[in-house]
């Protein structure tokens, strides 16, 4: 990814921007805040307190590589993070939002719902009345009143927190009797509401986003998937620590999906993760390691504290230059 880099602490703002090509809906406004909107729109976004490792260039081949922002800070990069989920919901509401689940997004969940109550209340009925958002994955047999399910995940630390309808937050059906129609049908239903805006990322040590195992093509479409060892033993820790009592199937949206999101959003933190996200960024795109697939994507963006970001950036300022 860093063949030439770039050092800013000024937001990404041209991601946060929709892309021309992408028109709105008849009677939708793209527009950004301004003091003709309601306050809250303009409190959608806190300070930024990043730094922008990595702004994106096309390489030789044309192909545009994520930007990249390192967090020293870990309240500041859930406090950004979920602004830019806020910001989402409160300025582009007509396609839904891509969430994801795991221990890298409950402090950006929790901001979220912090940020959420700042709103008036006028612009909180409005953000539930128009709120739509499609989990990543679920797993297979478990019940969503089970504590160790995403749904019950996603209602702990969303829907009711925020007040939402839960038909309003959609995640694969992990107890269907057929997974593929399932999957099939999941699929079915996020293209019928527009396709995925934003797509929230977290990375597996494995290098899987969503639950695509290695390998995986970027052409996978959402589907019923065998989790492999390394995944059962990562998300243990909700099972007791014991990785032979995580479920060995789930269903996932696919690549294909994720890739057509008009924007990937993809987080991560730890040292343990360090390794795995400077290949995915820095290496050829490969079915070996999935998440690489995101190099791709014209309009990916990378938030990593900087445990995550240490290799990147140890090779990333042979090239630096600053802005």
């Amino acid at each position: 990814m860093c063949r030439s880099c770039v050092t800013t602490t000024e937001a990404p703002n041209w991601w946060l921007t929709p892309p021309a090509e992408a028109p709105c809906e008849p009677g939708a406004s793209e527009q950004e805040p301004s003091a003709d909107r309601p306050t809250g729109w303009d409190r959608a976004l806190v300070r930024f307190t990043g730094e922008v490792l990595h702004a994106p260039e096309a390489d030789a081949g044309g192909q545009n590589s994520p930007t990249l922002v390192r967090f020293s800070d870990p309240a500041g990069l859930a406090d950004w993070v979920a602004s830019l989920l806020l910001r989402e919901r409160l300025l582009r509401p007509e396609r839904p939002l891509g969430l994801a689940t795991g221990r890298t997004m409950e402090p950006i969940y929790a901001s979220l719902v912090r940020q959420v109550k700042g709103l008036t209340p006028a612009e909180q009925q409005e953000l539930r009345k128009r709120w739509c958002s499609f989990n990543l994955d679920a797993y297979m047999g478990l019940d969503r009143a089970d504590p160790r399910s995403f749904a019950a995940e996603m209602t702990s630390r969303l829907t009711t927190p925020l007040g939402l309808d839960p038909e309003q937050v959609h995640l694969p059906d992990g107890q269907a009797a057929d997974s593929h129609a399932a999957a099939e049908c999941y699929a079915a239903q996020l293209a019928a509401a527009g396709g995925i805006g934003l797509q929230l990322l977290g990375l597996g040590l494995n290098g899987h986003v969503g639950f695509n195992e290695p390998p995986c093509n970027a052409d996978a479409p959402c589907r019923c998937v065998e989790l492999n060892t390394a995944t059962r033993h990562q998300n243990a820790g909700a099972f007791g620590g014991n990785p032979e009592a995580v479920p060995e199937r789930a269903i996932t949206l696919g690549l294909r999906e994720i890739l057509a999101a008009d924007r990937l959003l993809l987080v991560v933190t730890g040292a343990a993760k360090a390794e795995v996200l400077a290949r995915a960024l820095q290496e050829p795109p490969t079915a070996e390691l999935p998440a690489s697939w995101i190099q791709l994507h014209p309009r990916a963006l990378v938030v990593a504290d900087g445990e995550a970001a240490a290799l990147l950036d140890a090779r990333c300022h042979e090239g630096e230059s600053s802005v």
